[in-house]
């Protein structure tokens, strides 16, 4: 399968002054096939070290750090002498090795002619006590579930994205309801590579909603396995919440939710920890924007989406003939799975910022606030085909952004300042955006 995210993995080879790499994202989502998909393309040698399955060398950096003698056990192990210059050495799951986080310092100072990737599951490395953290040795690249466009590439659907991409919406007309169909799939199936596999292989939707569910119930374990045990209960309790945060009209985040009662200072950390291992995306409401959009930033509130919306439709239990009646789908469950893909998109961009705005008295709301290229653009997601809002109207009135998104099920048209983009080409579109711009 296609990852747009390998492009970066070919620039961070070139770069001149190469640090080592670590590749961050929640469990499942394609780093270890990635890392090693990469080594077979761009290397001629990759040696490949998983600390969770080699426990002989969970030891590798306690003695010291020094990397001569790392790099000749790495040749040892490896059967062969290591060309820096065309080998890949990969460290998965470096948490599991007391001090392999910090050794990466010491091979950017010592050693920088060698090409290291390191990766591990966020939740274990937030985890990981007495960390040294290597701050401005190394160099991070964020994995997140396949975005539509990767799934449209997995179901052989190449030429479809290239249009997209060349913003070619006469072109695409002809395709416009294939592309809204294979939107709902993929509002059902979502970016977890397993279960992309799943779908093309046997296009079952049973078959895909059991790999949803193993996935959703290995999550809760790992709960269990890196989770601070007085933490534990929480994160569950929040992330079994999502559901019904997503599922109100107003889907700012409320701890009574959760449980009467439940207070911001009690689920702080566990929210915390959701976020930082990548199994949960947060979205601050800004109160006005400008630039920088963090500086508006208001810490108390916010929405949560699920990583994946795959994985979201799975656990409210939405079934495959939702699919099959019109646009009931982006509808549905008061609209939230088309949000949540939204949200997800959005993230695959990595914009400088990605939030939501509302007014004083919450009367006014615009879905998402998008920072990118040195421009605000705010983004109004629409789940049926009627675009009128009075909210997105007030807002563009009082402060004229340079340009503004309505998405929704309906195909492109655009007015002077307000683009309409259809779902399915929205991330494209803002990947572009510049070029609109100016």
């Amino acid at each position: 399968m296609k990852r747009t995210a390998i492009q970066q993995l070919y620039e961070w080879k070139n770069q001149k002054k190469r640090k080592p790499l670590i590749m961050r994202g929640a469990r499942q989502v394609g780093k270890t096939w990635m890392m090693r998909e990469f080594g077979k393309e761009a290397f001629a040698e990759t040696i490949y070290i998983n600390f969770e399955n080699e426990p002989r060398f969970k030891s590798l950096f306690i003695q010291d750090y020094n990397t001569e003698r790392i790099l000749s056990i790495l040749q040892i192990y490896h059967g062969k002498r290591i060309d820096p210059a065309d080998t890949l050495i990969i460290f998965d799951e470096i948490q599991a090795a007391e001090g392999g986080i910090t050794s990466l310092k010491y091979f950017a100072e010592d050693a920088p002619q060698y090409a290291i990737i390191a990766a591990g599951s966020l939740l274990g490395i937030s985890l990981h006590h007495q960390l040294s953290f290597p701050v401005g040795k190394v160099s991070f690249l964020d994995l997140h579930p396949m975005s539509f466009e990767e799934f449209l590439m997995a179901n052989g659907k190449e030429l479809l994205v290239e249009t997209m991409k060349n913003q070619q919406w006469e072109v695409l007309q002809p395709f416009h309801q294939e592309l809204l169909d294979l939107l709902r799939t993929y509002l059902f199936v979502g970016g977890m590579p397993e279960v992309v596999q799943k779908w093309v292989d046997t296009h079952n939707f049973h078959e895909v909603r059991n790999i949803q569910h193993e996935i959703l119930h290995s999550y809760q374990a790992d709960f269990s396995k890196h989770a601070p045990r007085e933490q534990l209960p929480r994160m569950e309790m929040v992330w079994d919440s999502l559901p019904s945060q997503l599922s109100k009209e107003n889907k700012k985040f409320v701890y009574g939710i959760i449980r009467e009662g439940a207070r911001a200072k009690d689920f702080e950390l566990a929210i915390m920890w959701l976020c930082d291992c990548g199994l949960i995306l947060r979205s601050h409401r800004v109160s006005a924007p400008r630039m920088p959009l963090k500086a508006y930033q208001d810490m108390q509130v916010f929405k949560l989406y699920m990583l994946d919306v795959g994985l979201l439709s799975a656990s409210v239990g939405l079934d495959a003939k939702t699919l099959i009646d019109g646009n009931a789908i982006f509808t549905e469950f008061k609209g939230a799975l088309t949000e949540q893909y939204v949200m997800q998109e959005l993230t695959t961009l990595q914009p400088d910022y990605v939030g939501y705005w509302t007014n004083e008295r919450s009367t006014s709301e615009v879905d998402f606030i998008l920072q990118q290229y040195g421009y605000v653009i705010p983004i109004e997601v629409k789940s049926g085909e009627n675009l009128r809002s009075r909210s997105f109207t007030l807002f563009c009135r009082t402060y004229t952004p340079e340009r503004a998104i309505k998405t929704s099920p309906l195909p492109y048209h655009a007015d002077e300042k307000i683009h309409n983009v259809p779902l399915y080409g929205l991330k494209t579109f803002c990947s572009c955006l510049n070029n609109h711009i100016h």
